[in-house]
């Protein structure tokens, strides 16, 4: 049994950009850990809390569910705070994950991957997929915690933007736009795994976390069939090695 370990900025970031990889890791047999940076404090706010209730324990809590539903071992928490999207006030508090020293934080993430004995680590590319800074900062984090630990196999989650943006276009969403020139472009990907017999699961992976994924949301509003393209193979860029179509473990 091998042990993959996904470090994540916010909670449901897991779902969306591994949840199949997660779960297939479990149905063959390995360990699977969830590490998250931050618990979501900057997230939108449901209007179904409960009275005296954080968003972020019911993002915890729906963390937790979510990582039932995905096979999960073990759920961590690195402890530092949302730092909003790229620009906002939060990237600068005290205790945001964009503020957190580099080095500092990935001791914590080595610690857990050598107690883990951990033979893969999934993370963000460089640019974050989409320029949040706890995304870029997972990247940095993850990328030195590695290099501590000497976890042999890391890879980068991504997805192709012309597949996302072509969903987007079938559920109606306007175009974003371009994503910038420090973004990652889909060609640098060389790593494809298929994980459509797992897309149910990740759906109901998307479900338990309500208070971010609601049923009208991008994600549960598109079609089966459009929902299967799109997320039916999760993406990853490993530096360094050839195309491959499997996680190594």
């Amino acid at each position: 049994m091998a042990t993959l370990v996904t470090f994540h900025a916010h909670p449901d970031d897991e779902c969306i950009v591994t949840g199949g990889v997660m779960r297939k890791a479990f149905e063959e047999g390995h360990r699977v850990v969830l590490v998250v940076a931050t618990r979501g404090e900057a997230g939108e706010i449901p209007d179904f809390l409960s009275p005296g209730e954080e968003l972020w324990q019911r993002r915890v809590e729906e963390t937790y569910a979510a990582a039932d539903i995905l096979g999960v071992a073990r759920v961590e928490f690195l402890g530092y705070r949302d730092s909003g999207m790229m620009g906002d006030e939060l990237n600068s508090r005290p205790g945001s994950f964009w503020t957190a020293d580099v080095e500092e934080a990935a001791q914590k993430l080595a610690a857990l991957l050598v107690e883990e004995d951990a033979s893969a680590l999934t993370i963000y590319d460089s640019f974050g997929g989409y320029g949040h800074p706890d995304h870029i900062q997972v990247h940095r984090v993850g990328k030195r915690a590695a290099e501590i630990a000497q976890t042999p196999a890391v890879y980068q989650a991504m997805v192709r933007e012309s597949e996302f943006r072509e969903a987007m276009r079938l559920a109606g969403m306007d175009d974003p736009g371009p994503l910038g020139e420090d973004a990652v472009p889909e060609s640098a990907i060389n790593v494809g795994v298929d994980v459509s017999k797992y897309v149910d699961v990740k759906r109901a992976a998307m479900r338990a976390h309500a208070s971010q994924i609601p049923e009208q949301s991008f994600f549960l509003a598109l079609d089966d069939e459009t929902f299967a393209r799109t997320f039916g193979t999760e993406w990853f860029l490993r530096e360094g090695h050839p195309p491959s179509s499997t996680l190594e473990l």
